[in-house]
């Protein structure tokens, strides 16, 4: 008994010093914190300051993480992008238009399936934000990048010029905006139009005119491109009651019609004045655009007494459809590297983090831009200037572009074709659509 008493003391003795002893290597020799994680962000528009809030906020949380912000010339973000890349110096986390997704799917690192478990399920992705989100940003369960904001296409209209035509409100139907042409747009007596009802109906002299003619054709039931996104089949017709319809045909057909001579909506031409600058100079009665052109015609016209409403719909339809144009973050695809893989994983925590609504309120109250965020819809729905920016995200609409900018460049020939003359109407669809089969085709080769 006393002999193990002993042993007890001793071996007591012996692990109070091994204890000792780790503690006094641990003192001298502590472990090593992780490496830093610097990350490279790039954007187009917003300046540092709107994140610097949720940069700091994001580094109490994560010792270890270094973020610095770029803000990228719009005018040369592409190839600035395309640039980085082909010299292994691309940014970690970087804006992506809500159309880029089929043009550089295989720059962006989508978010692992595992760490979305653990940060985003893709259900409490598609919870979160508004359903065209999902579209733009996601394929087969993947998400690939997260918005702040979503913006669409809404009405700006001169409320003097309403109220001195005796117009209550603004038209909510294509119908209603054609009725009030005839009192809105103006011809002096030679015919030449001196006030535009509405700034509509050509390419080159119209902002965003490719957006609204793809708007009209959504919201006219044309389908854009087939089920698998192989090809374009916005000029193909559909059955309607019992007759063959060419949705595509009829929203180009009411689009140019606003620059016929010939039609009763006749109200602009190509010798009108760009259309940001006719509706700030007082020279159209109502323009389409998005809420980034707010500021721009406060600034510029800041006595002009303007309205926003939503943008006119079908008549008699079954739901509204709007058009989005916005910016997701999409973290780079680099190559395999133990360090790279741990980077991308922190690029897409923070992205996650920036995204969520906390940090996106803070991000829109110092933007002033619509949500994308389905939660904060309400929060913004009583805003004077982005209340309807808001409301339009939850039925806003996209379609898929196998390359943006080629795509805008087809949709003005196409527009400039009929206006004039050189084609018809179902021929020049025809050819876009042709155009587009041929860039859908380049991909696969």
């Amino acid at each position: 008994m006393e002999f193990t008493r002993k042993k007890i003391i001793k071996i007591g003795v012996i692990a109070g010093g091994v204890i000792v002893l780790l503690l006094i290597i641990n003192a001298l020799w502590p472990n090593p914190t992780p490496k830093p994680a610097y990350l490279v962000v790039w954007g187009v528009y917003d300046e540092q300051g709107v994140f610097n809030e949720q940069i700091l906020e994001y580094a109490k949380q994560n010792k270890t993480i270094a973020i610095k912000y770029e803000k990228k010339n719009p005018a040369t973000y592409e190839e600035d992008l395309i640039r980085a890349f082909a010299e292994n110096k691309a940014p970690d986390i970087w804006m992506m238009h809500n159309t880029w997704l089929p043009k550089y799917k295989s720059l962006i690192k989508e978010l692992p399936e595992a760490l979305s478990k653990e940060i985003l399920p893709f259900e409490s992705f598609k919870n979160s934000f508004v359903d065209v989100v999902e579209k733009d940003f996601s394929e087969k369960n993947k998400i690939y990048g997260l918005p702040l904001s979503v913006d669409t296409l809404a009405m700006y209209y001169n409320k003097d010029f309403f109220n001195s035509e005796s117009i209550v409100s603004p038209p909510q139907t294509w119908d209603e905006l054609v009725e009030d042409m005839d009192s809105l747009g103006k011809k002096d007596q030679w015919g030449q139009i001196t006030r535009a009802g509405v700034a509509m109906g050509t390419a080159e002299n119209i902002n965003r005119a490719t957006d609204i003619l793809s708007l009209l054709m959504l919201q006219n039931g044309t389908k854009m491109v087939s089920d698998d996104k192989a090809r374009a089949v916005f000029n193909e017709s559909v059955r309607l009651e019992e007759k063959t319809y060419y949705p595509g045909q009829e929203a180009l057909r009411f689009y140019t019609d606003f620059s016929n001579p010939s039609k009763r909506t006749y109200t602009w031409n190509r010798q009108m004045r760009y259309s940001v600058d006719a509706f700030i100079e007082g020279r159209a009665a109502i323009m389409f655009n998005y809420s980034h052109q707010i500021p721009t015609i406060k600034a510029r016209a800041p006595y002009l007494n303007f309205g926003i409403a939503p943008m006119p719909q079908v008549k008699d339809r079954n739901f509204d459809i709007n058009y989005a144009s916005y910016w997701g973050f999409v973290v780079s695809k680099k190559d395999k590297s133990l360090e790279n893989e741990r980077i991308a994983q922190e690029a897409w925590r923070f992205i996650v983090f920036l995204t969520q609504q906390k940090s996106s309120k803070i991000y829109l109250e110092k933007t002033r831009k619509p949500t994308a965020r389905k939660d904060l819809v309400d929060w913004q729905r009583n805003d004077l200037e982005l209340g309807v920016f808001a409301k339009q995200s939850l039925t806003a609409k996209s379609w898929y572009q196998i390359d943006n900018l080629k795509i805008e460049k087809i949709f003005i020939d196409v527009i400039d074709s009929v206006v004039l003359g050189s084609a018809t109407i179902a021929k020049a669809i025809d050819v876009a659509a042709s155009q587009v089969n041929l860039e859908m085709g380049k991909t696969k080769q």
